[in-house]
């Protein structure tokens, strides 16, 4: 004999919707629904980071630029006071027209540099990668211990290494971090040498992604080697150099370790003729105890890597 269901058992059945016992309602999602899902679940934890840690902090930046703040008492709003301030004092004129010095001659120079030892290293077999590793070092090296190594070799003779190979040959004595004139080239070198291995590297990956066949198809039009360079290697490289022209730019921009730790006794001297906007904001900030002037700094130091960067990928995209 049949036994009849009874009336509890068939609704505890599987329904073929998909909502019966044991089935959650995700058995009727889409495809899509839940790839987006799956998204949202990697990415919540970058965008938390960057919403408490990055975002945050700058619209917090934004804010106390018009306040009066010592890090003791409350921030009092004072408007655009700290920009009228900023935009009245020499000292800050004289940082800004050095951070710039920075960008315009460190960028160019180190990638320049960077290309040309990337690009004769990437036909030498012999040795390659002990001296691919070699040029790599300073940028791995601590930015402290190597610019007071620097500091060292600039000391007067017969301390410094460079004036004492320049008294050699009788040439005087060159005053390089104590002079207004020098000093901050001295320090550009530095960072131009601390950086340069890792644009080699790039710019050796660049050369490496391109491929052999255009090269031979050139040589079998009877191409030289300065045209194979201009009309092949070039643009093909660009994508690699556009990164690394907006790269450089914001770490000459942000320059500090290198003018802080081998201008100890006076930094960003002498007579601030080396001092950049991050050390002002530095300075301001945890010496003068004036957070909101500081906070307007940083904004104006914000805005200048936002528009150089904007200006430098629309004026390098691809046409």
């Amino acid at each position: 004999m049949t036994a009849i269901p009874s009336e509890g058992a068939r609704a505890g059945r599987a329904s073929p919707t998909g909502n019966g016992p044991g089935k959650g309602p995700r058995r009727g999602w889409t495809m899509q629904q839940r790839q987006l899902v799956w998204v949202w679940s990697f990415l919540a934890l970058p965008v938390l980071f960057y919403g408490v840690i990055r975002f945050y902090p700058t619209f917090q930046a934004f804010w106390l630029s018009l306040t009066d703040w010592d890090l003791l008492s409350d921030p009092a709003f004072i408007g655009l006071e700290n920009y009228s301030r900023m935009l009245g004092d020499p000292m800050f004129w004289q940082v800004f027209r050095n951070t710039f010095t920075y960008l315009i001659l460190g960028t160019p120079i180190s990638l320049v540099l960077a290309f040309a030892i990337a690009f004769f290293l990437d036909r030498i077999r012999f040795g390659h990668t002990l001296i691919r590793a070699l040029y790599f070092l300073p940028f791995v090296t601590t930015a402290a211990a190597m610019a007071w190594v620097w500091r060292w070799f600039y000391q007067p003779a017969p301390i410094g290494v460079i004036n004492d190979f320049l008294a050699q040959f009788g040439i005087p004595q060159m005053a390089f971090l104590n002079s207004t004139t020098w000093a901050l080239p001295s320090i550009m070198v530095t960072a131009i040498w601390a950086g340069l291995g890792f644009q080699i590297i790039i710019f050796m990956a660049g050369l490496r992604a391109i491929p052999t066949t255009y090269y031979e198809a050139a040589r079998i039009d009877g191409l030289g080697e300065w045209a194979i360079l201009r009309r092949i290697t070039l643009p093909l490289l660009k994508p690699t150099t556009v990164f690394l022209v907006v790269f450089s730019s914001i770490g000459f921009l942000r320059i500090f370790d290198q003018v802080y730790n081998m201008t100890t006794n006076d930094p960003g001297g002498p007579l601030n003729s080396t001092k950049p906007l991050v050390l002002m904001i530095y300075q301001t900030a945890f010496s003068s105890y004036q957070m909101g002037y500081a906070a307007a700094q940083t904004v104006v130091l914000f805005t200048i890597l936002l528009c150089v960067s904007l200006i430098q990928l629309w004026v390098l995209r691809e046409r």
